[in-house]
C-alpha cells in the first residue's frame, strides 16, 4: 500500500512578507489624536486671544491721550501676543495636514522667530515690571505711574531689540525637511544650533527665572499696605501664569538638548515639543482675562466700550501706581511737622 503525502497545500504559500511599511494601529491612533488636539488647541487660543487682545488694543487707542507709562507696557505686550496669535494657523495646519508644512522656508523661519520673540519679550518685560514694583515699594516711587510714558517706551524698545538679537539663531537654523514619520510630508524643524539652544536656556530661561524669583521674594517680604498688596498679587499672578504656560516647553527643550538627538526627526520628543509649544502659546489669551478679573479700571473701560460710551480717566489700566501712597514713616513725620508748625503759629500769635 503506497501512501503519498501531499504537502503541496502546506508549503505552497511559504512566501516572505515585508513588514517595513506596516503601520501599527497604536502609532496611527497617536498621530491622529495629535492631529486633532493641536489644531483644536491652537484654534481656541486664536479666537480667545484675538478677542481679548483686540479689546485691549481698542481700549488703549481710545484712551491714547491719557496714556500712562504702564499702558505703554501693556501695548508692547499685546502687540507681541497678537503677532504670535497670527502665526498659530500655520502651526495648526502643519499638525493637521497630511503634507505637513506647506508654506515654504521663509514663513517657517518667520513663524519660529515670532514664537521665540514673544517668549523673550514676555519674560524680559516681566522682569522690568517686577523691578519697578520693587523700587516703588522700597523708595515710594513708581516709574510706570508717571504721566509721560517716554521712559517706558525706551525700556520696551530695548527689550524688543534684545529679543530680536536673541532670535537670530532661530531664524538662521530653522529649515523645512521631510518628516520620516509620514510619507510625502514636510516639517518646519530646528536643525539644532547648540549656540542658539544655550542662549535660550541661559539668557531666556535660567537667568530670568532666577531674577524673577529673587525679585518676587523680596517684593513679598517688603510689601505692606492694601494698595501695595493688590499690586503685588497682580504682578505675582502674571509671573505665575507665564511660567505655568512656558515651563513645560522649556523643560522639554532642555531634555531634548541634553539628549543631543534633535537631528533625528523621528525622536519621541518631537510630539512633546509640539504639545508644550501649544501650551506655551496659551498665555497670549490668558493675560487679557487677568486684566478683566483683577483690574477695576480695565473693567470700567471694557464695560464702557461694550455700551458704546466713553470714559475719561487718566489712571492706568493696570492700577499699579503706589506713588500716591506715602509710606508709614514719611506720613508720620509729615503729621509731626504739621503739629510742630501749628504749635509755632500759636506761640507766635500769643506773643503778638
Amino acid at each position: 500500500m503506497i501512501m503519498d503525502v501531499d504537502l503541496d497545500g502546506l508549503f505552497a504559500h511559504n512566501t516572505t512578507y515585508d513588514y517595513e511599511d506596516y503601520e501599527y494601529k497604536e502609532d496611527f491612533e497617536s498621530k491622529g489624536s495629535i492631529a486633532v488636539l493641536i489644531p483644536v488647541l491652537y484654534s481656541a487660543e486664536l479666537v480667545i486671544g484675538l478677542l481679548g487682545n483686540g479689546l485691549l488694543l481698542a481700549i488703549l487707542v481710545q484712551k491714547r491721550r491719557s496714556w500712562s507709562a504702564s499702558d505703554t507696557v501693556i501695548l508692547y505686550l499685546s502687540v507681541a501676543d497678537v503677532l504670535l496669535l497670527l502665526t498659530l494657523p500655520l502651526w495648526a495646519a502643519q499638525a493637521a495636514q497630511s503634507c505637513g508644512w506647506c508654506f515654504g522656508v521663509i514663513l517657517c523661519k518667520i513663524s519660529r522667530a515670532v514664537f521665540n520673540l514673544n517668549y523673550y519679550c514676555g519674560i524680559l518685560l516681566l522682569i522690568c515690571i517686577s523691578l519697578d514694583h520693587y523700587q516703588s515699594i522700597t523708595h515710594a516711587t513708581q516709574q510706570y505711574a508717571q504721566k509721560t510714558p517716554r521712559l517706558a517706551h525706551i525700556k520696551c524698545l530695548l527689550v524688543w531689540l534684545t529679543s530680536l538679537l536673541l532670535v537670530i539663531p532661530d531664524f538662521i537654523f530653522m529649515v523645512v525637511v521631510k518628516d520620516p514619520a509620514q510619507e510625502k510630508a514636510l516639517l518646519c524643524f530646528d536643525s539644532f544650533s547648540l549656540v542658539g539652544r544655550l542662549l535660550h536656556h541661559t539668557l531666556g530661561f535660567l537667568l530670568p527665572t532666577a531674577a524673577l524669583i529673587i525679585c518676587c521674594s523680596r517684593i513679598l517680604l517688603r510689601s505692606k499696605g492694601l494698595q501695595k498688596e493688590r499690586s503685588t498679587i497682580f504682578i505675582l499672578l502674571l509671573v505665575v501664569v507665564f511660567f505655568l504656560c512656558w515651563t513645560p516647553y522649556n523643560i522639554t527643550l532642555i531634555v531634548d538638548t541634553l539628549r543631543n538627538r534633535s537631528q533625528e526627526l523621528g525622536d519621541p520628543l518631537k510630539t512633546p515639543l509640539m504639545v508644550t509649544s501649544a501650551l506655551g502659546c496659551f498665555h497670549a489669551c490668558l493675560r487679557p482675562l487677568l486684566y478683566v478679573g483683577l483690574c477695576g479700571n480695565f473693567r470700567k473701560h471694557t464695560l464702557a466700550m461694550l455700551r458704546c460710551a466713553t470714559v475719561e480717566s487718566e489712571s492706568s489700566l493696570w492700577e499699579l501706581g503706589v506713588a500716591n501712597e506715602a509710606p508709614p514713616d514719611q506720613s508720620h513725620e509729615r503729621e509731626e511737622l504739621k503739629q510742630m508748625t501749628s504749635v509755632d503759629h500759636q506761640v507766635q500769635s500769643t506773643q503778638c
